[in-house]
């Protein structure tokens, strides 16, 4: 299993990022994917889920409205669009696959 994360950076206030996961080594299609995110001091905490299909997504509250996960299966690949980006999303975001899969992580810096 290998889950390797793009599209992180440095955003201003209020700008968008989209960060990428691209899987391989599974069967993409049959499983639930996550994205999660830890900030400097903090636990690391679940920012949105979808399901195999991706009929059904989760969003942590702080995020709802503002993020939006997608999956493209025939690319193996699980997508986070993330707008109105606020400094307290500064984090590293990571891509997760039920069974204890994670991505390498990227950065998300939100500072002016």
């Amino acid at each position: 299993v290998q889950l390797v994360e793009s599209g992180g950076g440095l955003v201003q206030p209020g700008g968008s990022l989209r960060l990428s996961c691209a899987a391989s080594g599974f069967a993409f299609s049959s499983y639930y994917m996550r994205w999660y995110r830890q900030a400097p001091g903090k636990e690391r905490e679940l920012v949105a889920s979808i399901t195999s299909g991706g009929g059904s997504t989760y969003y942590a509250g702080s995020v709802k409205g503002r993020f939006t996960i997608s999956r493209d299966n025939f690319k193996k690949s699980v997508y986070l669009q993330m707008t109105s980006l606020k400094p307290d999303d500064t984090a590293v975001y990571y891509c997760y696959r039920v069974g204890g899969y994670w991505g390498q992580g990227i950065q998300v810096t939100v500072s002016s």
